[in-house]
């Protein structure tokens, strides 16, 4: 770290200027989110966690990133396709666990009933940490990838603008000049634009499926605006909206209060308690059947699974999609990290009994998104302790617990102190696809997202206020 840089971050005065400085800021940009007390409110907003600085981040480990992305594109996109890899790595999980059963259900009744719709859109980020080995190396390793409702896109663009700023009037100008632009809602938008053209209707609208509680609407308008700019019209719609007002025509399409609906982009939907009754999956079955353009369609959503993710890891597995491209299996294996099936049987035996004995090298995760769910430490005992020997243990999967390497930052919280934190940051980078039939029509990674949080805290996000929104200072 620069000796400026580790005088600034000494000069107590000048944090406590610059932290009013950071807040004011973010107001000013728009980086916002409405409070949890009035989510649906537009006259109540706060600023999103963000760190005072950003954070150094090597600039190789950033360019592999950004270069691998358009690989994992494809990848989601291949096994999106193949329906026995699905079911065979699925099959042990819908068992046990109810959620993904039904997303499962539903996918087998598409599957049955052949697709509507040749045009596949997908939106996803691949998240990744900086592991450190015992002897100190460092290497890129993948945490997970989403493949719906994948937010910060818009709030991205904002936060290089906010970081210029403060280093700025902390007289940090050779950093200044370091912060990259990023627009990853415009890079979403393309996606959504090439696939609205390819659907072929000027009069059909693009349906953001949204929350009923929608505290973090304001990242979402960034990619809203992107289409209204290109005169491409938006409504935001619930799964109640659908339910309500929602039909096919014979040709099978979509229509919801009226409107042919060219793109269902799913902001909702990929927790259990989204589903708040029968009619919600029934809704869910009728835009999945539609002629829509589905972001992500239930075949997406479920490549996006933790299960597949683990069985993408194993042996040969990669080489399955990619039987002709030793490169591109290997850049896409070398951010791979420890994953173990919970299976019944003695591979997973063997990984229950390795949690046990060292719980702390290890994070258990749910089929779950939205972050919050993973468990860490002595409660990995308790949870496998109790289905140890059940066939409600392969409702997960086990991983190496990433050793990330750690930085000094301050991060500052709407009602929180702000002090001088050990942190660990967390790379996202995000990809758009569109694919109409055989032929993969665009292809792109589209921009990042940097979020840290304090060392302290093993999970959560955003919305929980841990994270905090950064910006990678590549060097």
């Amino acid at each position: 770290m620069p000796a400026q840089w580790e005088e600034v971050l000494r000069d107590g005065d000048l944090i406590e200027y610059l932290q009013e400085i950071a807040k004011d800021t973010a107001f000013l940009h728009g980086v916002l989110m409405r409070t949890k007390e009035t989510p649906n409110s537009p006259e109540v907003a706060s600023y999103v966690p963000l760190t005072l600085f950003p954070t150094r981040v090597p600039s190789v480990v950033f360019t592999q990133a950004l270069r691998v992305q358009t690989h994992f594109n494809r990848l989601v996109d291949l096994v999106s396709q193949n329906a026995s890899f699905l079911e065979e790595s699925l099959a042990s999980t819908i068992k046990v666990d109810d959620f993904t059963a039904r997303l499962f259900n539903l996918y087998k009744q598409i599957q049955q009933e052949g697709r509507a719709q040749p045009i596949v859109l997908g939106l996803n980020r691949s998240d990744y940490m900086l592991d450190q080995s015992p002897d100190g190396g460092t290497s890129l390793k993948q945490i997970e990838i989403n493949t719906i409702a994948v937010g910060g896109a818009g709030h991205a663009i904002l936060t290089p603008d906010v970081h210029r700023h403060i280093l700025k009037v902390a007289n940090l100008l050779e950093e200044r000049n370091l912060i990259l632009d990023n627009n990853p809602a415009e890079g979403f938008a393309k996606g959504l634009v090439k696939a609205w053209e390819l659907y072929g209707s000027e009069s059909a609208v693009v349906m953001f499926l949204v929350e009923d509680l929608q505290r973090n609407i304001y990242d979402q308008r960034f990619v809203e605006n992107e289409l209204w700019k290109k005169n491409i019209p938006v409504i935001r719609r619930r799964f109640g909206d659908v339910c309500r007002t929602g039909y096919l025509d014979q040709s099978r399409r979509l229509f919801v209060q009226g409107k042919e609906i060219s793109i269902v982009y799913f902001r909702n939907g990929y927790m259990p308690q989204n589903y708040t009754s029968e009619q919600s999956w029934d809704a869910r079955l009728m835009m999945e059947r539609s002629l829509a353009v589905k972001c992500p369609d239930i075949s997406t959503h479920l490549a996006g699974t933790k299960k597949v993710q683990q069985e993408l890891a194993r042996a040969g597995v990669l080489e399955r999609f990619f039987p002709d491209e030793p490169e591109t299996v290997a850049q896409i294996r070398a951010t791979f990290s420890g994953l173990y099936t919970l299976d019944m049987g003695e591979e997973g035996d063997k990984t229950v009994a390795m949690a046990l004995a060292n719980p702390d090298q290890y994070v258990l995760k749910p089929q779950r998104e939205g972050g919050g769910n993973n468990i860490y430490g002595q409660e990995i005992c308790e949870v496998l302790e109790k289905v140890k020997n059940s066939s409600e243990r392969t409702a997960y999967i086990l991983m190496d617990k990433i050793q990330p390497v750690q930085v000094k930052n301050y991060l500052i919280r709407p009602g929180g102190s702000v002090t001088l934190n050990d942190c660990v940051w967390e790379l996202g980078v995000y990809g758009a696809y569109v694919r109409n039939g055989e032929n993969m029509v665009f292809n792109e990674s589209v921009g990042h997202l940097m979020r840290t949080k304090s060392s302290e805290h093993a999970d959560g996000g955003l919305s929980a206020g841990i994270t905090a929104l950064d910006n990678p200072l590549l060097f």
